[in-house]
């Protein structure tokens, strides 16, 4: 729905109290931010969306819920906020709990977010893009910091407090880049790669993206799964002792969990871990392509299992735990070999 003012969208929310916002937002042709904007003074309060301050403020407020998500992957951590690095181009949070890296270009838009709910006032810091989609949330878990919540209100706030808020157009989704007359000098590269963080700067030189650069790279470096592989790696690792990382992410933030996978509840076209300190909510109908995917490290080999939408948007990466003492990728590696791949005939 076009041209909606504030009151039209707090009427229309005010008729659907219970649908997420998100949710709410998509059905009428909004996004978030332009939703939250609505309550502005009401319900919300915008304030500074730079990380140095968002950040800065959570560190304040105890044991808290981190959230960030795509379409398609929501992940949630319990902990606290501490030991943060900014950063002109990357910031980053690193806790055992919480563990994220931030791309403070994309922290346009910013909220203090009061809401009741059947379990009393629910108190949230949230961070949108410059098209008003969700880049990252932090939920507080108690009302022990509620002076500390009043105080940021005040000093964290704008002078601007408009109930309208002008977003951007949505960036599509990059669609997978290939050049096939680079595979040789992509494969030779790959082969020389120390370090993980090298491959996009390898796939930039050369032109490329992570999808088309895995969809002509070929054996040995990556080897295609069958969509419903991502669901199958779920349930090995609720049966087995190996821990992983699960990277979940959006242009503005990526968040990590480091651990076990224990407990899975599907519901509908929903995949959810639902442990501990620890949400996963996947929609496993949104996973159009699965990779298998090797890259050589000073440490060793480097296992992942990445999952894509159909417009080649990145849901989820899995990586084996592999710190000093606690090595858990070998165990990995030999999980993700027992994953349903495709047919040769398929992939030419």
């Amino acid at each position: 729905m076009a041209n909606l003012t504030p009151e039209d969208i707090r009427t229309l929310r005010g008729e659907n109290p219970k649908m997420r916002d998100r949710d709410f937002a998509d059905q009428n042709g909004l996004n978030e931010a332009e939703l939250l904007a609505a309550y502005s003074s009401i319900d919300a309060t915008r304030i500074e969306a730079h990380p140095d301050r968002i950040i800065g403020a959570a560190q304040l407020l105890g044991e808290v819920m981190a959230l960030t998500r795509n379409a398609s992957c929501v992940h949630e951590k319990i902990g606290v906020y501490d030991n943060y690095h900014s950063g002109g181009h990357a910031c980053m949070v690193l806790t055992p709990e919480i563990d994220l890296r931030i791309f403070p270009s994309h922290w346009r838009h910013g909220f203090l977010v009061e809401k009741e709910t059947d379990a009393g006032m629910r108190r949230s810091l949230q961070v949108f893009d410059a098209a008003g989609d969700a880049v990252h949330k932090i939920f507080l878990r108690n009302d022990e910091h509620e002076q500390t919540w009043e105080e940021l209100k005040s000093s964290l706030a704008v002078k601007d407090q408009s109930q309208v808020l002008k977003v951007e157009p949505r960036a599509p989704v990059e669609a997978a880049k290939s050049d096939p007359a680079k595979l040789s000098i992509l494969r030779k590269e790959w082969t020389r790669m120390t370090d993980t963080h090298q491959f996009m700067r390898l796939t930039s030189k050369l032109k490329m993206n992570r999808l088309g650069a895995y969809r002509i790279v070929g054996a040995p470096f990556v080897r295609a799964l069958r969509p419903e592989a991502i669901n199958q790696m779920l349930h090995k690792l609720q049966d087995s002792e190996t821990e992983v990382m699960v990277f979940v992410g959006n242009r503005g933030c990526i968040q990590i969990h480091n651990g076990l996978i224990d407990t899975l509840r599907p519901m509908g076209p929903w995949q959810n871990v639902m442990d501990p300190g620890f949400n996963l909510h996947l929609r496993l109908d949104h996973v159009a392509e699965v990779w298998a995917v090797e890259k050589p490290t000073q440490r060793g080999i480097a296992v992942s299992v990445e999952a894509f939408d159909n417009k080649g948007m990145l849901i989820l990466q899995v990586f084996g735990v592999g710190k000093e003492g606690n090595d858990h990728r070998p165990a990995w590696g030999k999980l993700v070999e027992t994953l349903d791949g495709l047919p040769e005939e398929v992939l030419s």
